[in-house]
């Protein structure tokens, strides 16, 4: 595993209130006739969403749908990738149609995975509006997009990347800058 770059930015206590923030600042920019879904990008999207909708429904009693999206068909580099990719299903069990759209992913890098998300998200219903919420914003972009909802801002040296570990994935939770 590579070595972390100083102190945690996040402890599995920070990542927990930061959710229990970002659903707060979400709930504060809906409009209450607004019908919410959110969306987890494959992989540690999904489980940041289920979070999220779990902490909506012990804060305010809303019952939000929660869905997976799998861009791996939609991605840019997919000619590039060595071996077979993985395609895992994408599953929105809810019509899109008027609905405010959530998508969830752990960083917010190039933004070329959000760009894919746009994509494999309009082929299956054209939603009224979409937002995105990420666990960790950092330098690099190379596509003109910006999260909605953003759990931390990370300044990331070159050679370094972030990484989200999730304890439905990892076994622990924790958010570090590391040395590629």
């Amino acid at each position: 595993m590579p070595d972390a770059l100083g102190p945690c930015p996040l402890d599995p206590g920070q990542m927990e209130a930061t959710l229990r923030r970002l659903a707060a600042d979400l709930v504060a920019r809906m409009q209450p006739e607004e019908e919410v879904v959110l969306l987890g990008i494959r992989s540690r999207g999904l489980p940041l969403a289920e979070r999220l909708a779990a902490i909506l429904r012990r804060t305010t009693g809303a019952q939000v749908p929660v869905g997976a999206l799998d861009i791996t068909l939609y991605r840019d580099d997919l000619t590039e990738m060595v071996g077979s990719p993985i395609v895992r299903p994408t599953e929105i069990p809810f019509a899109l149609k008027e609905r405010t759209v959530v998508l969830v992913d752990d960083v917010l890098y190039t933004g070329r995975t959000v760009r894919a998300a746009l994509d494999a998200l309009l082929d299956h219903g054209r939603p009224r509006r979409v937002m995105l919420l990420v666990m960790a914003d950092r330098s690099g972009r190379e596509l003109p997009i910006q999260a909605d909802f953003a759990g931390l801002q990370v300044d990331v040296p070159p050679g370094h990347r972030v990484a989200v570990r999730l304890k439905e994935i990892d076994g622990e939770d924790g958010v570090t800058v590391e040395a590629c």
